[in-house]
C-alpha cells in the first residue's frame, strides 16, 4: 500500500505550532508512522506490525 492511499491523522499529543508532530496511518496489518514536516504523501515513513506497535506504547506509559 503507498503512502497516498493511506489515511493520515495527527497525534493528539503533537505540539499546536507543527513542529513536532507526528501522524500515524493504521490498516489491520500494519501501523505507519511519519513525521508531519516529511511531505508530500511520498515522504519517508516507518512500518510495523501492530503488535510492536502496541509494545511500543505499552513500554512508554
Amino acid at each position: 500500500m503507498s503512502s497516498s492511499e493511506l489515511t493520515w491523522f495527527k497525534s493528539s499529543y503533537s505540539g499546536g505550532e507543527g513542529g513536532e508532530c507526528l501522524e500515524a496511518a493504521v490498516t489491520p496489518a500494519t501501523v505507519h508512522i511519519r513525521d508531519s514536516k516529511h511531505r508530500p504523501e511520498a515522504g519517508p515513513h516507518l512500518t510495523v506490525s501492530p503488535t510492536a506497535w502496541a509494545a511500543f506504547l505499552a513500554s512508554t506509559k
